[in-house]
């Protein structure tokens, strides 16, 4: 006969209640309960010192209700900013920046041809496509910096030249910031008071100086060459060119010619390397030196 397993009342309950506790023990993920947002399940290996399967809480806003945020206006006009900054860089740039007459005249033009200064004359009447009466410029380079003179031109520039010869009234008005010459002839003996005034001078060109003949010791015979056609030529400060004028078109060819031929002379051929005449509105022409 077998044995007989014998159970008492109530041992039925009790082994139902050690059952749950040690399924309760056995689990391995527990959670975790966290605040506002939204949470993570992360499973921790056995024998770590982190509890198994512990959720991890990431508090603040979801991706969605970041989206939803309004951005403030000074952002949104930020954007908008650079939107139409980055627009306007796409934008092509325009192939030609001349107009339709000039680039009619130009067709007329070889620009990799020296004209001899006759030639080059005839070019600049055919190039006039303005109403007014254009000055003519010449743009010298020279073989260096440092060239500088004086010459009067046959039939003058064209252009009214104000000359105004230092005294204590015009020193006067030049400090008080009155400027009213293009021209300022000095004797030596005003150098002293000149001094006073050669930070408004200097830096435009106006202080009187020996080397462009307006520091001389007869101002009034210097003032009537100026105003005859007497220009100064002399070489950039960092560079060597000169720009200067030579007329006006309405002067005709002939005089034109008689003045460029005056100036170059002047500053000497063999210091020259090339030089380019036009007009205010024309291209420029190379001449043949």
């Amino acid at each position: 006969m077998g044995k007989v397993k014998i159970r008492t009342l109530g041992d039925e309950t009790l082994e139902n209640e050690q059952k749950l506790q040690s399924k309760q023990k056995n689990k391995d993920k527990k959670f975790v309960k966290g605040g506002k947002g939204h949470s993570t399940l992360r499973d921790e290996p056995s024998g770590s010192d982190s509890k198994s399967g512990e959720r991890i809480v990431a508090v603040g806003p979801s991706e969605e209700e970041l989206t939803k945020i309004e951005l403030p206006e000074e952002a949104k006009e930020t954007k908008e900013t650079k939107v139409k900054t980055k627009t306007k860089k796409n934008k092509k740039k325009k192939k030609n920046p001349h107009s339709k007459s000039y680039q009619k005249v130009i067709e007329t033009l070889d620009r990799s041809k020296k004209y001899n200064l006759t030639d080059a004359l005839e070019m600049l009447t055919k190039l006039k496509r303005s109403k007014f009466d254009e000055t003519v410029e010449l743009h010298i380079n020279t073989i260096s910096t440092g060239i500088s003179g004086n010459i009067t031109l046959p039939h003058g520039t064209g252009k009214q030249i104000r000359v105004a010869i230092a005294d204590d009234d015009l020193l006067a008005k030049i400090a008080a910031g009155k400027i009213e010459f293009d021209i300022l002839l000095a004797d030596p003996a005003m150098m002293p008071k000149l001094a006073r005034v050669a930070k408004i001078l200097g830096p435009r060109g106006l202080m009187p100086n020996p080397k462009n003949a307006t520091l001389v010791k007869d101002p009034e015979k210097a003032a009537e060459n100026f105003k005859k056609g007497q220009i100064n030529f002399k070489t950039e400060l960092k560079a060597p060119i000169m720009h200067l004028i030579v007329g006006k078109m309405s002067f005709g060819a002939k005089k034109l010619a008689e003045n460029i031929q005056t100036l170059i002379e002047a500053i000497k051929k063999e210091k020259i390397r090339n030089i380019t005449l036009k007009s205010t509105m024309s291209p420029g022409i190379k001449l043949e030196i």
